[in-house]
């Protein structure tokens, strides 16, 4: 497999990962604060920031990296509310 393939393929899975997370939110099946609408909404943000960079778009890369770092910053929150009891 040549690595304009799998870049491809990255991009279109992180365009697949965010959609399939906001349809799945909007049609109620998934939460908002649930941890499988964030892990959605961290690949979809990891795998175009890696088909961004790639090709140099700068403007994408930098709405991922603030998207995935909302996504990492979720889960870290409710991680430790759980630890602490706090859900």
């Amino acid at each position: 497999m040549n690595t304009a393939l799998i870049l491809e393929t990255l991009g279109w899975l992180g365009v697949v990962a965010y959609v399939l997370a906001y349809l799945l939110l909007t049609i109620g099946i998934l939460k908002p604060n649930g941890y499988p609408f964030h892990i959605l909404n961290m690949v979809g943000a990891g795998t175009l920031i890696v088909y961004s960079l790639e090709y140099g778009d700068k403007p994408n890369v930098a709405v991922n990296v603030i998207w995935l770092m909302i996504g990492i910053g979720a889960v870290v929150r409710r991680l430790v509310r759980k630890s602490s009891g706090n859900l």
